[in-house]
């Protein structure tokens, strides 16, 4: 038996996405966004509505998504719940501070360990953004003895949509792509 609770966004779990634009003067502002994700190999798709970031972003035709954290969820939080329009030094308030993105005109948050930099493609109506990927950059204190990206470093948060709670990634139980394979 199920019960039905109507057209709900219960896909879960989603990532709490930090977008990052720069103004017209080039002053970083940061918004929390948890419905996007890849719409290709190097494509992302973020609902963002309207705000002071979607207006930077058409202007700038340029923004980066990080990947929250769980040591800087309070700071995502705060970025998502008070507006830049309200709150010009939200930044800094949030303890973030920026770097310029060598590839697209965007300021990454160094604080988060992960960024997308993307420019933008295109706006559909309601404020679905699609942004191209021209860059990932990882903090190095993320990354493996190896060099590669390991997941337990970055620290990701997700949103749960049934009652708004912020969780850290668990634990692995498979292989993508390869578990499946003992069924066969």
């Amino acid at each position: 038996m199920r019960k039905n609770f109507g057209a709900k966004p219960f896909l879960a779990p989603q990532p709490v996405l930090i977008v990052a634009t720069y103004d017209e003067s080039g002053n970083p502002n940061a918004m929390n966004a948890a419905w996007g994700g890849m719409c290709g190999a190097d494509e992302i798709m973020i609902d963002l509505g309207a705000h002071l970031t979607t207006d930077n972003i058409a202007k700038t035709k340029a923004f980066t998504v990080s990947i929250a954290s769980g040591k800087y969820a309070a700071a995502c939080d705060y970025v998502g719940v008070v507006s830049g329009k309200d709150a010009p030094d939200k930044m800094q308030k949030a303890g973030f501070t920026v770097t310029k993105s060598e590839f697209v005109n965007a300021p990454v948050i160094n604080e988060l360990p992960i960024a997308l930099e993307c420019e933008l493609i295109e706006v559909f109506p309601g404020g679905k953004h699609i942004g191209k990927i021209k860059n990932v950059s990882v903090c190095e204190c993320a990354l493996d003895d190896k060099g590669e990206i390991d997941l337990a470093k970055l620290d990701i948060i997700v949103v749960d949509p049934f009652y708004h709670g912020y969780y850290r990634l668990g634990e692995k139980v498979g292989d993508a792509f390869k578990s499946g394979f003992a069924l066969k």
